[in-house]
């Protein structure tokens, strides 16, 4: 069994879950490795609940206990037991570049394994479909990553805004979305009130939603018809964005290898232009 597979379950059962269930489950979708070396304790004390709510999400999502819901998480872990006993039980390292390192590429490698071809797919021919504008919607910590998103994918193809500003201007540049908008979403949690209720207005109209976020369970991927989960454990006190960076990355070059001709006449424009304009220097 893969973790996508125990992701899968807690989402198919998402709206069955008594909020100290959710709290269990976002621990289990968060930090695994605590499940699969921990104890129906310390799972507990994560989730700041009790042990019988452990125990009642293990049983909710179809396991024998929590033995069994460890046990699935344990091997779908598979191969990176070893090095996750040393991040669990290892004395944390002072060479703060190493850490970042270890923790960055674990942030990148978590993201993209756990993509669904389906779900990249379905996003990409949304991306790529030139009879939809695209409007980015980012919280506050991910206006950058939204921000390059949006400048990558406009240099592909026409039609692509961020929203910022004020609730008067955020409304204003949502008036218009519809069943020809896509709308992608980036935010982790603790979600950003207007965010979420900027796409929720936006889907209400008939857009559609592309979520990308941290949990399942975030209210951003329960409006969205795709949604990707990130990675975002930080090396030090704040969230990562690496990870997040890395999926948009990589819609960005599946729309382009999608829209390949056309994309190549957008940017040889934009670079006669830059040319024209004398706004590079190469050296």
């Amino acid at each position: 069994m893969s973790l996508s597979e125990v992701a899968e379950r807690i989402e198919a059962r998402r709206d069955a879950l008594s909020p100290t269930e959710r709290q269990v489950a976002e621990v289990v979708l968060r930090d695994p490795e605590s499940v699969a070396f921990g104890t129906v304790a310390r799972v507990a004390d994560a989730a700041s609940t009790s042990g019988a709510s452990v125990v009642r999400l293990a049983t909710r999502l179809g396991y024998p206990g929590f033995s069994g819901l460890q046990a699935a998480v344990q091997s779908a872990i598979g191969q990176q037991l070893r090095p996750a006993v040393e991040r669990i039980r290892g004395e944390t390292g002072s060479d703060v570049v190493d850490r970042t390192l270890r923790a960055e590429v674990d942030n990148v490698h978590r993201t993209l394994a756990a993509v669904a071809p389906e779900d990249f797919g379905r996003a990409v021919e949304l991306l790529a479909d030139r009879h939809r504008a695209v409007v980015v919607v980012a919280g506050d910590a991910e206006t950058g990553v939204g921000a390059m998103f949006a400048t990558a994918l406009a240099l592909v193809r026409e039609g692509v805004t961020q929203v910022s500003g004020s609730d008067v201007a955020v409304a204003r540049q949502l008036a218009g979305c519809g069943p020809d908008t896509v709308v992608v979403a980036l935010d982790l949690r603790r979600y950003e009130r207007w965010v979420v209720d900027a796409v929720g207005r936006a889907v209400d109209a008939g857009a559609t939603a592309v979520a990308v976020t941290d949990s399942p369970l975030s209210p951003l991927a329960a409006r969205a018809a795709v949604s990707f989960v990130v990675s975002a454990e930080g090396a030090g006190v704040f969230d990562s964005h690496v990870g997040m960076l890395a999926l948009t990355n990589a819609l960005v070059t599946g729309t382009a290898a999608r829209l390949r001709r056309s994309a190549a006449r957008r940017l040889d424009a934009v670079e006669s232009a830059w040319r024209a304009a004398e706004a590079l220097v190469d050296r």
